[in-house]
């Protein structure tokens, strides 16, 4: 079902058989056609492609646009009324809306973690790897490749083997509206994805691995909940406040990309966003840049 049909008979729904108020209706109505404009920008047309990332980078969007707490309070009771209404009609088999909060007043959504903190997070996996662990190897290349490519954890959990060219350090991802693209990794991502092919993935593989990249500790494709448990886990350890989820790491990968004078449009290509504008949302977090810029250009820096 298209997304805009959906939200037609969701509030066809709420004013015939519920008896919701006018003001209701309108309300929730005015959310929902700002959230199909948001997912359809990111090439998402069906309901059944709405997906928690989306719902996320929708109130963050809406957050940096200086919407009060109250109204993004609303937009996630309309989202997850919406999504709750999807999986009840067998729309969707899942219910996104499920893990979607209201944010706290005062802070923003996205979580970008320091260099010095990504760091702290990579040696601590690395040590709790050195002995060998399966499961401690794979979630090394999880969280490397995370960070190094700005996937999305859909993106991580559908790889396949043949989707990494480890001679040219790229991954082959399909992204939202089954668009593919091609994101490179670095010399790190590239060792801990070696040592978990060659030392964890065997360990692990069963007959029903396939051709699954990345494996779960029963043999089947890695499960996106698997990696939002480890994701969260590991960020409790670090100072920080907001979401603590696998797209933390993407919201800081790119960040620390246009710290380091990426241009926009590359790092739209890499994000695999349809619109250049909400690439640009991760401009106003990318604040080391500036102050470098600050201090080398300003007379009175």
């Amino acid at each position: 079902m298209q997304l805009r049909a959906a939200v037609e008979a969701y509030l066809n729904e709420l004013t015939l058989e519920r008896g919701y108020s006018r003001h209701t209706i309108r309300a929730y109505g005015n959310d929902l056609a700002d959230l199909v404009g948001f997912a359809e920008a990111l090439g998402e047309t069906d309901a059944a492609s709405l997906d928690l990332e989306t719902l996320r980078d929708w109130l963050w969007r809406g957050s940096q646009q200086g919407l009060a707490a109250s109204t993004l309070g609303r937009r996630v009771s309309s989202a997850r009324s919406f999504t709750a209404w999807l999986t009840r009609s067998g729309v969707t088999s899942n219910d996104p809306g499920l893990r979607l909060r209201t944010p706290r007043a005062g802070r923003r959504l996205p979580r970008v973690l320091t260099r010095g903190q990504m760091d702290t997070l990579l040696d601590g996996l690395h040590a709790q790897a050195a002995e060998g662990d399966p499961v401690a190897l794979r979630d090394v290349a999880i969280i490397e490749l995370l960070y190094a490519s700005a996937l999305r954890v859909s993106e991580l959990v559908g790889l396949d083997i043949d989707d990494i060219d480890r001679g040219a350090r790229t991954v082959r991802v399909l992204g939202k509206g089954a668009k593919e693209r091609v994101v490179p990794y670095g010399g790190p991502a590239a060792s801990a994805i070696d040592d978990y092919l060659v030392r964890a993935r065997p360990a692990l593989r069963t007959e029903q691995s396939g051709h699954a990249l990345l494996l779960g500790a029963r043999g089947g494709r890695l499960s996106t909940r698997t990696v939002y448990e480890l994701v969260a886990r590991e960020l409790r350890e670090l100072p920080g406040t907001g979401p603590a989820g696998p797209h933390a790491l993407r919201h800081t990968a790119a960040t620390h990309l246009l710290d380091g004078g990426a241009d926009l449009r590359i790092v739209q290509e890499m994000l695999g966003h349809a619109s250049l504008a909400t690439t640009q949302l991760y401009t106003h977090v990318s604040t080391e840049r500036l102050r470098e810029t600050y201090r080398l250009a300003h007379p009175r820096a």
